[in-house]
């Protein structure tokens, strides 16, 4: 049986790559501080803190392993006025991600398979921005520059890609304008994302790569009427 880890294994995005891994037959470990989706182990993990992520993979206890997704990270992407963003707040969303990636997959090395990959959770915000998201944006544009690096570091024995969400919908209301601003017609689902963690989990010949899932909506140019 194939196993992975998934980081951030309770959030929105998580919990629907961890379900969709499962019910392909995965065996699946979440890292994350809240309980994740039923079928996946649990492991209790600040992914920021190098002893937490030790001390979680001791607690998972496994030989091998397939597929690293870093995907655990602060969620929401807005920090206020720069001007009122203080150090503290702008290290915790940035190792939240970016640490946490880096710890993570330093501490899978020696356990994945060749031809094993890691994909790392970046985000449209790595190459767009909203006003006063700085430190989320910072975060996802370093995933993404983490990615070529490692692929190259890691290869030819691991694959390593990114994935860049778009608007993917949790529970939240949605208005016809919410839709219509993507090509495809729709907002994002969390099983869009789950779905193309499967492509890149077994893509042979895809390494350092960015794949954006986000209905076309980075590329429609939107004029202010």
């Amino acid at each position: 049986m194939k196993k992975a880890i998934v980081t951030g294994g309770a959030g929105l995005i998580g919990s629907g790559v961890c379900k969709t891994l499962v019910d392909q037959g995965w065996e699946v470990a979440s890292f994350d501080l809240k309980a994740g989706e039923a079928g996946t182990r649990h492991i209790l993990c600040d992914l920021s803190d190098e002893a937490s992520v030790t001390r979680a993979f001791q607690e998972l206890g496994w030989s091998e392993l397939d597929l690293l997704v870093n995907n655990g990270g602060i969620a929401n992407p807005y920090n206020g006025p720069l001007a009122d963003l203080s150090l503290a707040d702008w290290r915790r969303t940035v190792d939240s991600h970016l640490t946490g990636a880096f710890l993570m997959t330093r501490a899978a090395i020696p356990m994945l398979r060749d031809g094993g990959g890691v994909i790392n959770m970046a985000s449209t915000r790595a190459f767009m921005s909203e006003p006063e998201t700085e430190a989320y944006a910072a975060s996802k544009g370093a995933i993404v520059a983490l990615t070529h690096a490692l692929a190259v570091s890691l290869g030819p024995k691991l694959r390593v890609n990114a994935i860049a969400p778009g608007w993917i919908s949790g529970d939240e209301d949605l208005r016809p304008i919410d839709h219509g601003q993507h090509p495809v017609g729709r907002v994002g689902r969390v099983e869009d994302i789950a779905d193309a963690v499967v492509y890149l989990a077994q893509a042979r010949f895809i390494t350092g790569q960015v794949l954006t899932v986000d209905g076309g909506m980075s590329r429609k140019m939107i004029y202010a009427d």
